[in-house]
């Protein structure tokens, strides 16, 4: 946009998203001359895309619907602060044919392809018959207009289980559902429509066979508005959790240069054939034979991007902006370079120990190990990590020469990233990259399924030592010097497991903790404010930590772990996490189904209430049998995580006499 034989057609650019991906393309818009404008929703007005912002505008309360996804107080923001270009970012209205036709329609530029391009690959349906007509090969399946549930079923059996249903306007993984057998194939389909109305504003689905364990490889392409299309090469995404991307790697290991050829010979084809015009990404399943089908096609930059521009050399976001600015792509095809091998994770508000459930609340310590990686965030230390957003809230990249190096790389700084206050999937994707299956390249979507057991399981006699230096740190280090060296029993819980500790206090700064059967001898050299020095059965290391009244955040090993310390506080009564049949939120979200009645009788493990958080659907099922003796939520309703949702009287309970 400042060469000089081409005149820049807008000046400021607004970033109609939020968090990581709106600071991502600020910082490109900056290094070409252009001022930046930032939208938010009243819960993001300390958010760092707005602080960073030339200028930011507020455009509705929290919920996507009544912010993010407002395309007319998108566009009076652009009115408001004289922008004439808009980027989308990725998720929200990137996809949305609807907002770049207003956009074009308000005279701004709109970063990205054409409203008709959108709504053309937009729709899976409509998509694949384009794709068809210009010979890229396609999974069969039914994407037809008849969507009652009768003809479903009929073309799920036509077409043969495992079927795949997928939301026609959906992307991320979202309204999408695996059924296996034609018996939870009616659930699973109105699960599916459900979590597409609400991300999407269309409850449409497409079927499609599903192919075993195929690997998800997809391949970045370039279009200007001279006719011009190149593709950048492919990136493998096949470490996948609920159709959503874990970690994604380029070049795939799978993909060898022949086939890199032809595949990307088909992507240009499809661009081409459709006029397109600035970034995409074409998605397809690649199966164990070498033969790829087409998936989707995502009009809009990937979250996985920099991986791209890691073994390229490249900003893709300076070249959509160059490409909406009218100029012609600086490269051709063979201009294309590439060098090394990058892989990124994607860090998320989620807990592992819980079925990843989303999460929600203040990160209380964060660092990140830059400059080993590249790292794409928009947090600190007190930011809110809300619960009405997508749960990824960093990316982490390695680049290396060869793949093991990027891999190593990555795992250091996964280990080294310090992220206290929200649970996060942090130690389950330094497990990922450890296991020897994804280290001999050889993940396909299966991965996770497959191994999830052992990528959840903990190293032998880690938390033991965990809930010793916890134990120390939080009482140890009050201690007076003239305090007795007679055993402290302590009562410390984490991830909902009690542990009872005996603290042997020893000489100067020593302490034995006996935790598990075994006992840990732990000797701080010193503690800062949010560090600790020490030494942990003969080895010397190092430790960050929050602490806040009785509960001990702590960063130890690559692992972050929320210590309480119970000592002081009731038991537990026998049940209390269920047993007494109170059904409690697991996440912080809204309601978006209630599945049974109050007088019903329900069976343990029975759905209750569905909650919709961080753009997913979290099903909360009955904890005991008996009678739905209350339900205290609506649909539309939001409940803070751990509310009592529902209570049943327990069959055994019901059946009691009184007395």
């Amino acid at each position: 946009m400042n060469a000089p034989s081409h005149a820049t057609p807008f000046h400021k650019l607004l970033v109609a998203n939020r968090g990581e991906i709106a600071l991502r393309v600020m910082r490109s818009a900056r290094a070409l001359g252009l001022r930046t404008v930032a939208v938010y929703s009243t819960v993001d007005a300390g958010a760092r895309h707005v602080l960073e912002a030339d200028q930011a505008v507020c455009i509705g309360e929290p919920l996507p619907a009544h912010s993010y996804l407002r395309i007319d107080a998108i566009v009076e923001a652009a009115r408001r602060t004289g922008a004439d270009a808009v980027h989308p970012g990725y998720g929200f209205l990137a996809e949305n044919a609807a907002f770049a036709r207003a956009c074009r329609d308000a005279g701004l530029v709109f970063v990205g392809p054409s409203p008709e391009a959108i709504a053309a690959m937009g729709h899976k349906a409509g998509a694949k018959a384009l794709m068809q007509r210009a010979g890229v090969p396609c999974i069969p399946g039914y994407q037809g207009e008849d969507q009652t549930e009768a003809r479903l079923a009929e073309e799920a059996a036509r077409i043969g289980f495992p079927v795949m249903i997928k939301a026609t306007a959906g992307g991320g993984g979202r309204g999408m559902r695996l059924a296996a057998s034609a018996a939870e194939f009616a659930e699973l389909l109105r699960s599916a429509r459900s979590e597409a109305q609400s991300a999407f504003g269309d409850a449409g689905v497409i079927l499609e066979r599903a192919i075993a364990e195929p690997r998800h490889i997809e391949i970045q392409v370039f279009a200007d508005r001279h006719g011009h299309a190149i593709h950048l090469g492919e990136r493998d995404c096949s470490v996948q959790r609920r159709h959503q991307k874990l970690i994604e790697e380029a070049p795939s290991p799978a993909v060898t240069p022949a086939l890199r050829e032809r595949m990307g010979a088909a992507a240009v084809a499809a661009v081409q054939a459709i006029g397109y015009e600035g970034a995409g990404t074409l998605e397809f399943l690649l199966d164990g034979e070498g033969a790829f089908y087409f998936m989707e096609m995502n009009t809009r930059l990937q979250v996985e991007h920099p991986v791209t521009e890691a073994v390229t050399g490249l900003d893709l976001v300076a070249l959509q902006l160059r490409v909406a600015a009218g100029e012609p792509l600086p490269l051709a095809q063979e201009d294309v370079r590439f060098s090394g091998h990058a892989i990124e994770v994607r860090l998320c508000a989620e807990d592992p120990a819980q079925g990843f459930m989303p999460q929600s609340g203040v990160v209380a310590l964060w660092r990140m190990p830059v400059p080993l990686l590249r790292v794409e965030d928009a947090l600190h230390a007190g930011a809110q990590v809300p619960p009405f957003y997508d749960s990824m809230i960093a990316k982490l990249i390695a680049h290396g020469a060869t793949r093991d190096e990027a891999r190593r790389k990555l795992m250091c700084g996964l280990e080294d990233a310090v992220a206290l206050g929200v649970a996060t999937n942090q130690r389950f994707l330094h497990r990922c990259l450890a296991h020897p299956v994804f280290a001999a390249g050889g993940a396909t979507t299966a991965f996770v399924g497959r191994h999830l057991d052992e990528l959840l399981a903990e190293e032998a006699g880690a938390r033991e030592r965990a809930v010793a230096l916890g134990a120390v740190l939080l009482h140890g280090s009050a201690r007076s010097p003239l305090a007795h060296r007679l055993p402290v029993s302590q009562r410390l819980e984490i991830d909902g497991h009690t542990w009872r500790v005996d603290l042997v206090p020893g000489r100067g700064s020593r302490f034995e903790a006996r935790v598990g059967g075994r006992t840990v001898a732990v000797e701080i050299a010193e503690t800062g404010e949010h560090h600790a020095r020490f030494t942990c059965d003969g080895v010397f290391e190092r430790a960050d930590f929050h602490r806040d009244g009785t509960t001990l955040l702590l960063h130890y090993r690559g692992q972050a772990l929320r210590i309480e310390d119970r000592t002081l506080a009731p038991a537990l009564r026998r049940g209390e996490e269920g047993g007494d049949g109170r059904l409690r939120a697991s996440t912080n979200g809204r309601v978006v189904a209630v599945l049974a009645e109050v007088g019903d009788q329900v069976r343990a493990g029975q759905p209750i209430v569905t909650l919709e958080a961080m753009k997913m659907e979290h099903v909360h099922a009955a904890p005991v049998a008996g009678r739905l003796a209350a339900l205290h939520v609506q649909v539309g309703e939001q409940v803070d995580a751990r509310r009592v949702v529902a209570e049943i009287e327990a069959a055994d309970a019901a059946a009691a006499p009184p007395g």
